[in-house]
């Protein structure tokens, strides 16, 4: 704690680490079977070990998927291409276990019109948004995942060639009665050839990755944590085994605000989980981009096979600027929370979702991402009368 203030981490994971990994491969068998057929369903669960990928759970679609194809395709892009890594896309065994989805789900999402459409399953969702940043995310979060960005696109392009495909960073940010001021500190760790030393990683690692991302948010008082226990060549699923879902906050706000805990990739938008967790994103981040709050958060929540949400909830943290029944009503009016409607209107039976797998699922400027548009911001404003 600070004096008037307080300190908030937020952490992020390259491409290369074991739960990115299997978010990926599952991310990735989810898009191959909606490019060739839309109306597929997924629920896609992988793990990743010393040697092995296993992909399971339930599938009921049209289309074929080569999914040994699919796993060593990612592995080979994440950048897994060498044996002394100990784990390439080679030489690693991918066992399978894969059946369709049960007909009692199937039954309450297989319907005709997008209104008649219901949940896949039950459970509450969250999204939120603040005006913190450009992004109107959390800069913690933020931050985190520029530093884990920009340590894969040095590696792969080759400006530090030494670097190996996993790592972790976290941003802790001190705050101002509410607004961010300064980085406190940052940590990185990033695997690594044997023969690169530490202290020319060190500062390779603070000149090319953090300085140019955290840039303003650094002072002579920030702290620096990089490869801390000093060495990290083994890593990936050598060093700790993967699975899917394991980084729920990460690919969300960064530990900012709730989570109903479902998580997101390998899913079909027929899973309330993502599909409407992208919605209360878009719900919330429209809600501060029309400047009704500084900060939002929206929760949603449903019954399986039900065609509307049980409630509705849109937190201000008192940083409404009108009668939050206002807000709450013009919501209600200018947004649809049928799950069949929000596939529709966000479009999400496209194969679009390997591209959320890593570096988050909100705050990116990305032209399929349409949970990230502010197109009904102005309309808001003025039903609410600003």
């Amino acid at each position: 704690m600070r004096c008037g203030g307080f300190l908030f981490t937020s952490e992020a994971m390259t491409e290369g680490h074991p739960d990115k990994v299997c978010d990926q491969i599952a991310d990735a068998v989810l898009d191959k079977i909606l490019a060739d057929d839309p109306y597929g369903r997924v629920a896609c669960e992988v793990m990743a070990g010393m040697g092995f990928i296993i992909v399971t759970g339930e599938i009921t679609t049209k289309t074929y998927v080569d999914v040994q194809k699919i796993v060593r395709g990612v592995l080979e892009h994440i950048g897994y291409t060498k044996p002394e890594y100990g784990f390439d896309y080679h030489t690693v065994g991918v066992l399978t276990a894969i059946h369709e989805q049960s007909p009692d789900i199937s039954q309450g999402v297989t319907k005709k019109t997008p209104k008649e459409v219901g949940a896949g399953d039950q459970g509450m969702m969250s999204g939120y948004a603040t005006n913190e940043t450009p992004e109107l995310m959390p800069l913690p979060i933020t931050l985190a995942h520029k530093i884990a960005k920009r340590a894969t696109e040095l590696r792969k392009n080759g400006t530090l060639k030494y670097l190996r495909p996993d790592g972790k960073m976290q941003v802790t940010i001190e705050y101002d009665k509410d607004k961010p001021v300064r980085a406190d500190s940052v940590v990185v760790a990033v695997q690594h050839d044997p023969d690169v030393t530490l202290e020319q990683l060190r500062e390779d690692v603070k000149e090319h990755i953090i300085k140019p991302v955290v840039g303003k948010y650094l002072d002579e008082r920030t702290k620096y944590y990089i490869n801390n226990t000093g060495r990290f060549v083994i890593g990936g699923p050598v060093a700790d085994s993967g699975c899917t879902g394991r980084k729920i906050i990460q690919d969300t706000y960064g530990g900012v605000g709730n989570h109903g805990g479902g998580a997101f990739s390998g899913k079909d938008p027929t899973k309330v989980d993502r599909s409407a967790a992208y919605y209360a994103r878009y719900v919330a981040k429209n809600i501060v981009a029309a400047g009704l709050a500084d900060r939002c958060e929206v929760q949603l929540s449903y019954v399986i096979g039900g065609t509307e949400p049980l409630s509705i909830f849109i937190d201000m943290h008192k940083t409404n600027k009108v009668d939050p029944h206002r807000i709450y009503d013009a919501v209600c009016k200018h947004f649809k929370f049928g799950p069949g409607e929000i596939i529709e209107e966000l479009q999400l039976r496209r194969p679009i979702f390997s591209k959320t797998t890593v570096y988050g699922h909100f705050g990116r400027n990305e032209p399929e991402f349409i949970w990230e548009k502010t197109d009904r911001a102005e309309l808001l404003k003025k039903e609410c009368g600003l």
